[in-house]
């Protein structure tokens, strides 16, 4: 586990599995949430900042600043997911709207005034994107200056193995594939580290019935009900399993020992017809093999995540959610 508070920021498409990563965030005693941006993806963005607010205050935390950013990928239309995550983004359990406002500033000078703040204080914030990545390539490709505020990029997306919104390639890439090759090469550039935290290992943290139901019968509307109705819902609606998701990235930042990560190059496709958006992580072991392909290694090298303790994942969320992971 990691000692002190560590300072983080999240971007997010709210959707589910990002308000139980929010609740998280937003509870446990060795974060210090600084900000919120918000992005389309598994909704539109209005519906995200919602979303997003209506989580923060039920978790009681105003004090945190939320702005809207990009409505749409940086060269395509939108493609929601309400197939997934419902008609509202966040499960359509009628959860009563959030009284606050978001941030009069657009999202990408929100993470830019955060990550200025952070290089003045001299600790830099871990900038966790759990959704399609089009605010952060705008970030560091307009102001590179603020790679001086952030320690490291841990964001949820990619896959090493095979996809879920094709066969090849993850959501959060998929929608916006470019935005996702701007920010591997931008990180690159900036010497920001980047986890990539993806489908290998984001369907392992499970919520059982009975942890849900526990969750469920603290009652009140707080944070503990929230998270066991959402995964409630996404047991109904997928499959009859349940996982914290993209709350797996936010763990890694409390847990690293629970999570196994390879260093390895990668790149996005960007052409391809039936492999648009797939991360293509190159694990072979074979120098003489690379030394042949006419692509050469990718220039980008990245810590991907291999293998998880699931349940060790889902045990450390249900018991922030439950008030047990210490005061804050």
């Amino acid at each position: 586990m990691t000692t002190g508070t560590t300072p983080v920021v999240l971007d997010v498409d709210t959707g589910v599995d990002d308000a139980c990563a929010l609740l998280l965030a937003a509870l446990h005693p060795a974060l210090d949430l600084r900000a919120v941006s918000c992005v389309g993806g598994n909704a539109p963005v209005d519906d995200v900042v919602r979303n997003t607010l209506k989580v923060l205050e039920t978790a009681g935390r105003s004090d945190v600043p939320v702005a809207r950013g990009a409505e749409r990928p940086l060269l395509e239309p939108a493609l929601h997911a309400h197939h997934v995550h419902g008609q509202d983004g966040m499960g359509d359990l009628g959860w009563p709207d959030s009284s606050l406002q978001p941030d009069g500033r657009h999202a990408v000078e929100l993470l830019r005034d955060v990550c200025r703040q952070a290089a003045t204080e001299g600790r830099p914030v871990t900038l966790v994107p759990l959704a399609p990545l089009t605010n952060i390539a705008l970030l560091l490709r307009t102001y590179p200056e603020v790679a001086a505020g952030i320690s490291e990029i841990v964001f949820m997306g990619g896959a090493a193995n095979v996809g879920n919104a094709t066969a090849s390639a993850e959501f959060n890439v998929f929608h916006d594939p470019e935005a996702a090759a701007v920010t591997l090469d931008a990180a690159a550039d900036l010497g920001i580290r980047v986890t990539m935290y993806g489908l290998d290992v984001f369907y392992e943290p499970v919520v059982s019935r009975e942890m849900a139901a526990e969750l469920v019968a603290v009652g009140g509307r707080g944070p503990a009900e929230l998270g066991g109705r959402l995964m409630d819902f996404q047991r109904d609606r997928i499959d009859g399993s349940a996982t914290i998701g993209d709350a797996g990235a936010v763990c890694a930042l409390i847990d690293r020992e629970a999570l196994r990560t390879q260093v390895l190059p990668i790149r996005v496709e960007l052409a391809g017809t039936w492999s648009r958006g797939r991360t293509i992580v190159d694990r072979r072991d074979w120098s003489g093999a690379i030394a042949h392909d006419p692509h050469g290694e990718a220039p980008v090298r990245v810590d991907v995540a291999l293998g998880v303790d699931g349940p060790r994942y889902a045990r450390l969320w249900s018991d922030t959610l439950l008030g047990r992971a210490g005061p804050r």
